[in-house]
Formats: structure tokens, C-alpha cells, sequence
């Protein structure tokens, strides 16, 4: 048996470090021990790479009403209608807040910062209210908080360190069932080490990784939704994937995902005759939500056996292009595509994960102690379909909502129960390593296949055969042998695949993201629901 090396005690942990976790940890009391996790660097993951910006009511033409109707009729129905406001309202003070931190967002005038904030429009949005920092919105604000994190005395980083399990009272065998800590692995020094704290927050994204083209890093593997699944807590939604629209289609570009600013500033879809179609599908063009860009390019690429559809933009001058979309420009010009004198090639890849783990407007969760922010999360903001640019501002919402409630509460005194180590003493090094990486590619290539854009009873019900035989391996693979950080994000990849399977089953319309071709309709029959899911019992782990 492996000695366990350390046994971290701190006020707060939070797992995950992208714009939820910074923004959280920067509004907590000073006064607090908080621990930050990052499975890799700690910039790495999707917040880094957002490059549209953060709705938000800005301009004076605006209005909260506005922002509020443009949430509601992209969700197709299935927003709360108090977090909608609730977020909206609260969207202005987000900004200002970042605004405070130094992040840089465009003014109309560069040269001029009286000229004021940039603002862009993007599909669903009737209104100019995406502020942003040129085309890399995500990497401004995730390298400002990150600097502001590490200036921090009462916040330490632990980068290269993956979650394993939550520990509970369940698990302890106690009457009172709340989050006590996690179990955590150091991928620097291959140990298992245990972190307590009476709070812990999730905020460590979606899973978009769950199938085969994603827009997303290789990060995304839905470890907080399934860590909260197998602790206990309700899930909903799950079967809402949003597949970006425009992902540039190369071999060696890995789904580089091209902001929707740049349909927002005019850039057309075109077949590969040069034709546009959006307007068949949509009076909006180019500017409707998300889920019906997708899946008129789905459409459009299996009606002519096409590899991608295109992107144009090269009617706008080249100035503009370089001013507003440096780093796609760049980026495109990196694999011979200079997009202000051609169309670039585009697919659809997975992109968020709107639905997640349970929580209220203080990102509480159904087990005491446990919170969830940013795409981790099932707030009730994104129904059925998350509108443009809504996502950042989320994670600034209800982390400064979680982050409020845990400096509240933090100094009710909770007896701490000696949390035990990591136990190893029945499993082995594993000699089978093929075995994860098989699984692996096997779960997201029939989650591409079965469970995609477009779905069918016939293709869930396949794909429902298949995760259940993962499942069973991936259970006796995870007893016999030692875990690694591949081993982790496959187990959790398999249960996520699990829970957006069982959803969409559930689901007997079409609805947002979720189509099936045995029920295109949307059922217009009572009130819309939400597809809740509700562990069995609490998972019982064997260490």
C-alpha cells in the first residue's frame, strides 16, 4: 500500500481554473485558505479560448427587457424566467468588476478610449451588447484574473492536479451527508492526496470532449458534472449540446473555433457553388441562434455529401478584418486561408454542454458544502439553447453569487471528520494501457455518430448498448489497477455520455439543440419540461 504523502486542509476548494474559478476565488475574503485546482496550466481550457466576448446591457439603446427576451427565445422555452432576470441584471456590475481587474476590453476607437466599449452583435441578440477584447475575449480576461489570482496570499495554485472523487458523508459512512473535500491526483508526482474543506466548488466545465470534433481543449471531459452525479446531486438537461456552427475545417487545424462575431459583423454562409442558404431556414440569415446555424449546415453538407460549407468575409476591408479579427486572421493565415480575399472552409463541432449539475442562484447544490459555477452547472439561464455570449457572463454571475454565500456562511463552525487516504492496497500497475485509450476513441466516435446534431430512437438506442458495456469495463478496469489522468477523464467521459444518452431518450421532441428525426415537432402540449435526472442512490466508492 502507498503511503498518502499530504493532507490539505483549507476554507474553500475550488476545482477548476477558468473565468468561474478565478472569478470566484478574487471575491472571496481575504481572510479565507483557498485551494485552486487545475488539472494542467492553469490557463488551460475553454475560457482561454472564447473569442466572441460577454453579453451584457451597455449601451443606452439597450435594455435589461431586451436581453431578457432575446435569453428566452433562444432557450426555446425552457429558461427559469428569475434567473434570466436575475442574470441580465446583474450583467452591468460583471462587467464593471472586470473592468476593475484591468481586463482590456476594445474601444470604438483604440487611439481613443473616450470613444467607449466596442459592442458586437452576435446571433439571437437583437442588440450591439458582446463587449470584447478584439477576437480573444477569453484569453484577455482568463491572463487578467489569472495575474490578479497569483497576487493573492490567501489562494494557492496547485496546477497538474485532477480531481478524483468528492468525499462525502455518505461515503464516510455518517448521518450527515454533506461535501467534506475530494480526493485528488498530483499528475507531476503520480499520488493521490486528500484536500478538505467545508466548501468546495465545481467549476470545472463541460464535456464537450465527449464527442469526436469539438471545438473545445482536450480539458473538457465533464469531471464535475460526473464527481456530482456520483456524490448524489441531480443533473438536468443534458441532452442541450450546442455544436458551434463554425469551426475552420483543416487537418491540422483540430476544430479551431471562428468567432459568430464575424457573422455578426456581416460574414456570409456560403455552398460550395458560392450560394448562401441561411435564409432558407431562418429569416435571420446568418443571425439566427446557434442550434439552427448548426444544424442548416448539417443539413446542407449530408443533402450535397460535402466535407464543410463557407465562411465569407472578404467583402469587408481588409483594415476592418485586421482591426476587429486579429487572432482569426492570423490564426487562418497559419494554414494558407487569408479570409480577407477568400471564403475559409467550416463544420460544426461540440462546443458547451447547457445542461449540468443542479443549482440555485447561490450556485448551491443539493449536497451541502457543494457548489457549481460556469458550464459545470444547470443554472436555468440556457434552456434549451444558450444564446451568444451568455456563457462568461454566468460564470461572473454566480460565482460572485457562490463566492458572496460562502463568505456568509464561512464562519459557521462544521465539525470535520478525519477524511481517510487514498487506499491503493488491492490494485496494481496496469499493463493494459491500450485498453483506456480503445474506450476512449470508441465512446466519442458512437456519441459522434449516435448522438450528434441530428438523432434517432434507433441511433440513441445503439449508442445506449454501447456506453453501458463502457461503463462495466471502465468499473473493472478502475478496481484492479492504479488510476492515471487518462483513466479519470474516460471514467467521467463514460458517465457524462451515459447521462446525455438517458436524456435524450427521455426527450420526446424536438426542442433547442436536441432534434430527433422520430419527433421533429415541438410539443406544444402543457408547459415545457426540463429533463432532471436523479441518482438511484449515492455512489459508494471503493477507496
Amino acid at each position: 500500500m502507498r503511503v498518502m504523502k499530504k493532507y490539505n486542509k483549507f476554507d474553500v476548494l475550488i476545482i477548476g481554473s477558468g473565468v468561474a474559478g478565478l472569478s470566484l476565488a478574487l471575491r472571496l475574503d481575504t481572510r479565507l485558505k483557498v485551494a485552486l485546482l487545475s488539472k494542467t496550466r492553469l490557463s488551460e481550457g475553454s475560457s482561454l479560448y472564447a473569442q466572441g466576448g460577454i453579453a451584457a446591457v451597455l449601451d443606452q439603446e439597450d435594455s435589461f427587457e431586451s436581453h431578457i427576451q432575446d435569453t428566452l427565445n433562444a432557450g426555446a422555452g425552457l429558461c427559469s424566467d428569475e434567473v434570466v432576470r436575475h442574470v441580465v441584471e446583474h450583467g452591468p456590475a460583471a462587467i464593471h468588476w472586470l473592468i476593475e481587474q484591468k481586463v482590456p476590453f476594445s474601444f470604438i476607437d483604440d487611439d481613443h478610449p473616450e470613444s467607449g466599449y466596442h459592442l458586437t452583435r452576435e446571433g439571437g441578440h437583437s442588440h450591439r451588447r458582446v463587449i470584447h477584447a478584439a477576437d480573444a475575449t477569453g484569453y484577455a480576461v482568463e491572463n487578467t484574473l489569472e495575474q490578479q489570482v497569483k497576487a493573492r496570499d490567501n489562494i494557492q495554485l496547485f496546477e497538474n492536479h485532477i480531481a478524483i472523487d468528492l468525499i462525502t458523508g455518505d461515503k464516510l459512512g455518517l448521518q450527515q451527508d454533506r461535501c467534506y473535500g475530494a480526493y485528488v491526483l498530483d499528475r507531476d508526482h503520480n499520488h493521490t492526496e486528500v484536500f478538505e474543506a467545508p466548501a468546495v466548488v465545481l467549476s470545472s466545465g463541460g464535456a464537450s470532449k465527449v464527442y469526436l470534433y469539438t471545438s473545445n481543449p482536450d480539458t473538457s471531459t465533464g469531471d464535475g458534472i460526473a464527481m456530482a452525479w456520483r456524490a448524489g446531486c441531480r443533473v438536468a438537461n443534458m441532452e442541450f449540446n450546442q455544436f458551434h456552427p463554425t469551426c475552420l475545417y483543416h487537418p491540422r487545424a483540430k476544430s479551431f473555433l471562428v468567432t459568430e462575431a464575424l457573422r455578426g459583423e456581416g460574414a456570409r454562409l456560403l455552398l460550395p457553388d458560392g450560394s448562401r442558404f441561411m435564409q432558407q431556414f431562418d429569416e435571420r440569415g446568418e443571425l439566427a441562434p446557434r442550434d439552427i446555424v448548426a444544424r442548416a449546415i448539417d443539413h446542407e453538407m449530408k443533402r450535397l455529401g460535402a466535407d464543410y460549407v463557407y465562411l465569407d468575409i472578404s467583402h469587408k476591408s481588409v483594415e476592418f478584418i485586421k482591426h476587429h479579427f486579429p487572432t482569426i486572421y492570423a490564426k487562418c493565415l497559419e494554414f494558407d486561408y487569408d479570409i480577407s480575399q477568400e471564403p475559409i472552409p467550416v463544420v460544426p463541432a461540440a462546443h458547451y454542454t447547457c445542461g449540468g449539475v443542479i443549482t440555485d442562484l447561490s450556485g448551491k447544490t443539493d449536497l451541502q458544502g457543494l457548489y457549481a459555477t460556469g458550464e459545470t452547472a444547470f443554472t436555468g439561464l440556457h434552456g434549451a439553447n444558450r444564446m451568444a455570449s451568455n456563457s462568461l457572463l454566468e460564470c461572473l454571475v454566480f460565482s460572485a453569487a457562490a463566492a458572496d454565500d460562502i463568505n456568509r456562511t464561512s464562519s459557521t463552525t462544521t465539525p470535520h471528520p478525519t477524511l481517510p487516504a487514498w487506499d491503493e492496497s488491492r490494485v496494481t500497475d496496469s499493463d493494459e494501457e491500450v485498453v483506456v485509450s480503445h474506450n476512449w476513441d470508441e465512446l466519442r466516435r458512437f456519441m459522434w455518430d449516435y448522438v450528434g446534431i441530428v438523432r434517432t430512437n434507433k441511433r440513441l438506442q445503439r449508442a445506449k448498448r454501447r456506453v453501458d458495456l463502457l461503463l462495466h469495463e471502465i468499473d473493472e478496469y478502475y478496481g484492479n489497477f492504479r488510476i492515471t489522468s487518462d483513466l479519470i477523464e474516460l471514467r467521467n467521459l463514460a458517465m457524462v455520455a451515459d447521462l446525455i444518452i438517458r436524456s435524450a431518450q427521455a426527450r420526446h421532441e424536438s426542442r433547442g439543440l436536441h432534434y430527433t428525426l422520430d419527433y421533429p415537432d415541438t410539443d406544444v402540449v402543457g408547459t415545457p419540461q426540463n429533463t432532471v435526472l436523479k441518482p438511484a442512490q449515492r455512489a459508494s466508492s471503493r477507496r
